[in-house]
Parts: structure tokens; sequence; C-alpha cells
């Protein structure tokens, strides 16, 4: 049984399988770069491709590549938080079910070996990675993304729902991106490329 299998049959995500949904991650073996974000948003989960969104257009903006080198080169990784959708909360949707990363991300790390980079997309992959108070701010983490780089990047989250975040913080587009953008084009070979 293959761990996509597993998490498909693990008893806490019957109601997901029973609804037809699959797990949403892709783990190649080949990757360099690792994507850990929140969890699918419900477009995401009904559709089966990751960062299918307006999100997902911002971050490949944010990483300077195409479509094809995303989702094709085998050189991206993508492990949410929480496999699948969680549902809608009062503003946005709801958090990553807690034990999720716990439980399946030592696996899917170990099945690769060649990870350089991992983009931690949002608080709550931030808190679980990263050695934070917990005082610490979104804001204040991906200010201070130098003390986990280069191993480590911590970014906010993509969602349009963020435009006035990046608004008031105008260094993250002027200092972050263009790291970030020279870091990814270092990590991918040269056929990768947009």
């Amino acid at each position: 049984m293959t761990i996509f299998d597993e998490i498909k049959a693990d008893p806490a995500n019957a109601d997901y399988t029973k609804a037809g949904w699959n797990p949403i991650y892709s783990a190649p073996a080949t990757a360099k770069i690792l994507i850990i974000g929140q969890a699918p948003g419900l477009k995401v989960q009904e559709t089966g491709v990751m960062w299918n969104d307006a999100s997902g257009d911002r971050l490949r903006n944010w990483l300077s590549v195409s479509k094809k080198t995303f989702y094709e080169s085998g050189q991206i990784a993508v492990i949410p938080m929480d496999f699948y959708y969680p549902g809608k909360a009062k503003s946005g949707d709801k958090p990553p079910r807690k034990g999720v990363a716990e439980r399946w991300h030592p696996r899917l790390l170990a099945m690769m070996p060649d990870i350089q980079l991992t983009i931690l997309v949002g608080s709550y992959a931030q808190k679980y990675y990263l050695d934070l108070p917990r005082s610490a701010t979104l804001t204040a983490t991906v200010k201070d993304f130098d003390r986990f780089w280069p191993k480590y990047l911590p970014i906010v989250h993509p969602s349009p729902r963020n435009n006035i975040w990046l608004k008031k913080n105008p260094w993250f587009e002027e200092e972050i991106v263009p790291n970030l953008r020279k870091r990814v084009a270092q990590l991918l070979t040269t056929e990768n490329r947009v």
C-alpha cells in the first residue's frame, strides 16, 4: 500500500474518502524545493490540482516559474499541513487539522532526500517547522527570514486576501521575492526554468 492509499484509508480521513476526495500533495523523489502550505482550498480539492487558483498564480510569480515547471519538472514538491479542504470558517477557511503533519510529514520528507529549500507558506507551517516563540507574528517571522535562510523561507500566503498586508509591507516583494527567485533559479536545472 502506498502512502497515498494509507492516507485515504486512515479512519481520520474516512469522511473525505467517502466524499470521493483524494489527499492533495506532491512528493517527487527528485524534488529540490518543497512548499509547505496550510490546506487545500475548495477549488483545489475539487480539481485535485494543487495551487490551482489565484493564490497559485501569485506563488508561481514569486517563484518565477511556469505552470509547466511547477507541475511537471519533478523538482517542486507540495505538502500541506492537512491534505484535505478543512471547510469554511467565519472568515476564510478553517485551520488545518492537528496531528496530520506529525503523522505523515516525516514519511513524505524521507522520500525526498534532495530538498534544499523549504518554503513555509503562512503561520501554521511556520509555527510547526520553525523554533518560534508563542508570541511570534507572521510579519515578524517573514521579516526575519535571514534567520532561517537558506534551508527555510517563511512567506505570507499569496492569497488575494493578503493584498492589504502586501501593500503595508512593500519590503516583502522588494527584498524577499528577489532572493526567493534567485535561489529557485539556482536550484532548478536549466531546462526547468521559465
